[in-house]
C-alpha cells in the first residue's frame, strides 16, 4: 500500500538534492544568528535574503495567505509562529525556526530548535527531539511503513518522559509543499494499515514534542500553535530521500 505516495525520477531526485543542499547552508546561517537579542524579524530577513541568494524562492510564502519565509516560535510556540518583530530571543528562551526552498520546481523543509543559554535540563530537552528525528530518519527505508517511522520517534519521546504533539504531522514533499502521506509523532494505527515506504520518495519527517500535555491551541494571530499548558516545545525536521542504499538526508548541514 503505496497510495498517494509520489515517487521521484533519478532527474526530479538530483534537483531535490541540489535544494535540500542550498537550503541546509540557510539553515546553517540562521543557527548561527538565533542569539540572545536578535528579533524574529532579523531571522526572516536573513532567511528571505539567503534563499533569495541560492537562486530559490521561500516554500512558506506559496502557502496561501501565509506571507514570511519563515516560522519562528519561542517557548511553548510549537509550529506556524510569525517571525513578528516584536519577539526578541532573551536568555532561556527556547527557540525553533521552521523554512522552506522552493527550487526548480520542487519543495525541501527544514526545522532546527535551540536554547539561548541552554541549562542542563533544557539541553537534555532538545537532545531527546534530536535523538527522536535521528530514530526516525532510521526507518524510512523502502519496504519499512510509515508507522515505523512514528513509532520510532514516539519511543524515544516517552523513553525521556515526553510528550509527542498528536494533532500534527510530517508529511510527503516534492512539487507540494504538502504531500501525502501523513507522518504522525505517535503510533495512531496498526502497522499494515499505513503505507510502506517506497524507493524514491521523499519526506518531511518532524519531531514536535513537548513536557505533559500534548494538547495545543491557535494563537490570536490566527498561525500561531502553541501548547496550552504553556511547557516548552521542540521541533525537529529534515527532508529525506528514500534510496536502497539506506535513508539520505537532504537538508542536513554540511
Amino acid at each position: 500500500m503505496t497510495k498517494g505516495v509520489t515517487v521521484k525520477t533519478s532527474s526530479e531526485m538530483k534537483i531535490m538534492k541540489e535544494g535540500g543542499k542550498k537550503l541546509g547552508q540557510v539553515k546553517k546561517a540562521l543557527i548561527q544568528k538565533t542569539k540572545e537579542g536578535v528579533s524574529a524579524a532579523e531571522i526572516e530577513k536573513l532567511a528571505c535574503a539567503l534563499i533569495k541568494k541560492q537562486g530559490g524562492t521561500p516554500s512558506f510564502k506559496m502557502v496561501p495567505g501565509y506571507s514570511w519565509a519563515t516560522c519562528v516560535n519561542i517557548n511553548e510556540g510549537i509550529v506556524h509562529g510569525i517571525p513578528k518583530k516584536s519577539i526578541v530571543f532573551k536568555k532561556g528562551d527556547i527557540v525553533s525556526v521552521d523554512l522552506g526552498i522552493f527550487y526548480k520546481d520542487f519543495h525541501n523543509d527544514t526545522s532546527f530548535t535551540v536554547a539561548i543559554t541552554p541549562t542542563k535540563e533544557t539541553k537534555k530537552f532538545l537532545e531527546a527531539g534530536e535523538k527522536a528525528l535521528e530514530a526516525a530518519i532510521g526507518q524510512a527505508i523502502p519496504g519499512n511503513r510509515i508507522y515505523d517511522i512514528s513509532k520510532a520517534i514516539e519511543d524515544v519521546l516517552k523513553k525521556n518522559n515526553l510528550q509527542p504533539i498528536e494533532t500534527l504531522v510530517g508529511h510527503g514533499i516534492g512539487r507540494n509543499l504538502h504531500e501525502q502521506p501523513q507522518i504522525p509523532c505517535f503510533i495512531n494505527t496498526e502497522r499494515d494499515k499505513t503505507p510502506i515506504i517506497p524507493e524514491g520518495a521523499t519526506f518531511a519527517i518532524e519531531v514536535m514534542y513537548t513536557i505533559d500535555s500534548p494538547e495545543i491551541q491557535v494563537e490570536e494571530d490566527g498561525w500561531t500553535i502553541k501548547v496550552k499548558n504553556d511547557k516548552i516545545s521542540g521541533l525537529f525536521e529534515e527532508t529525506v530521500a528514500i534510496s536502497s542504499n539506506g535513508p539520505i538526508v537532504l537538508t542536513k548541514i554540511n
